[in-house]
């Protein structure tokens, strides 16, 4: 391989690099001087525009109230901060949730749950992956008022739930419901006004924004207690000073993400469809793992790829580094750890064969597919 080959990153579920505007309006904030948004001055004052100006951009996107959202260092902050409250101060009793969440959510309930606070529940899962609903329904008539914890898209295997429909369900038993919708924040639109859900959350860095921030929101109504303290910010849920930069970040990315977002979408499939077209011609015995190989029912930013005649997934992906080509054996959040994918197997523990997830971007080009393609067979012996 030459030195001059362009690398090629295909782990943009893990996060994706900043959009170029977005940086260009984040940028007066790092020059210029920028003060605390809580302090009475005019300089604050000032910084405190710009905070509110981000809030009321993403509500407005989401079709929500600006008292609705909440700004966080993230998604998995967004996540603690609802299972704690609910958990602490709620008077729950039951987290429902499933084995294939993000650790953001299945390790804090499983915290929570070992000290003795409450109940856990694990909802069955469907042969291709997805969430079986009418065992959700089985758990909530047996534990009515729980709060059920269920992303909308899986960051590993790609499945998406039917948010109308377990949010329904949630109603009818009077459940909180809350979605770790991280991975599908400026990939679909989420609107507010219509969705039965509580709770939601997103990260800037999964739709070509800033590392460092997100936002939780918060159905009018529901209730949630500050999982920081420490003081006002944040209408008194959130303490720690407000980083101004990433609120200006997060809401230009995802007002980009809104006014591309169909594009995009069309964009990404085309090169997903692309990708396993080539995968199947390549590698007849290929498998994709959930229903990520269902272009128009999963999301369409993530392809789980099972090569059955490869042992070591681990040495695919370092040769895949080698070639200068990135991506991921499964959540990177857990990268440096010598466990395998709780997602995959969960799905499939008696699966065999290297699982690799590529997960594709709006700056990613047919061309790279190709050269994929090329490296996967030289790599990958002829099944």
């Amino acid at each position: 391989m030459s030195n001059s080959v362009t690398p090629i990153y295909l782990d943009n579920a893990a996060t994706t690099p900043i959009d170029p505007v977005v940086w260009q309006e984040m940028q007066p904030y790092f020059e210029n001087f920028t003060a605390n948004p809580s302090s009475i001055h005019s300089h604050g004052r000032q910084a405190k525009v710009a905070i509110e100006k981000a809030r009321k951009t993403i509500a407005t996107l989401l079709n929500a109230s600006p008292s609705e959202i909440f700004f966080t260092s993230g998604g998995t902050e967004a996540d603690n901060t609802v299972i704690q409250s609910a958990v602490l101060h709620d008077g729950v009793k039951t987290i429902i949730t499933s084995p294939l969440e993000h650790h953001a959510v299945l390790h804090t309930a499983e915290a929570w749950h070992k000290l003795g606070l409450v109940d856990l529940k694990l909802v069955q899962i469907l042969p291709d992956g997805s969430i079986d609903l009418a065992d959700l329904e089985r758990l909530l008539q047996e534990n009515p008022s729980a709060l059920v914890s269920l992303m909308h898209g899986n960051n590993e295997i790609g499945n998406l739930l039917d948010l109308e429909a377990a949010g329904a369900l949630c109603e009818k038993y009077g459940a909180v419901f809350h979605s770790d919708t991280v991975q599908t924040m400026g990939h679909y639109r989420h609107d507010m006004s219509k969705l039965p859900v509580h709770f939601i959350v997103g990260a800037a860095h999964k739709f070509h924004g800033p590392k460092g921030i997100g936002f939780l929101y918060a159905k009018s109504g529901s209730r949630f207690h500050p999982l920081l303290h420490g003081g006002a910010q944040e209408r008194n849920q959130r303490g720690g000073t407000e980083n101004v930069y990433g609120a200006v970040g997060i809401a230009k990315a995802l007002s980009i993400a809104y006014e591309e977002m169909d594009a995009h979408e069309a964009y990404i499939k085309g090169l997903k469809s692309y990708f396993i077209e080539g995968l199947k011609k390549a590698f007849p015995n290929v498998e994709f793992n959930g229903k990520s190989g269902d272009v128009e029912n999963s999301l369409y930013t993530v392809l789980n790829v099972r090569f059955p005649q490869v042992a070591d997934g681990d040495m695919l992906l370092f040769q895949l580094d080698i070639e200068k080509i990135s991506a991921s054996g499964g959540s990177a959040c857990s990268s440096g750890t010598s466990v395998g994918s709780h997602v995959l197997s969960a799905l499939n523990p008696q699966a065999t064969g290297a699982a690799i997830r590529f997960s594709f971007s709006k700056n990613n080009t047919q061309s790279e597919i190709d050269r994929v393609l090329e490296v996967l067979k030289k790599l990958i012996p002829a099944a």
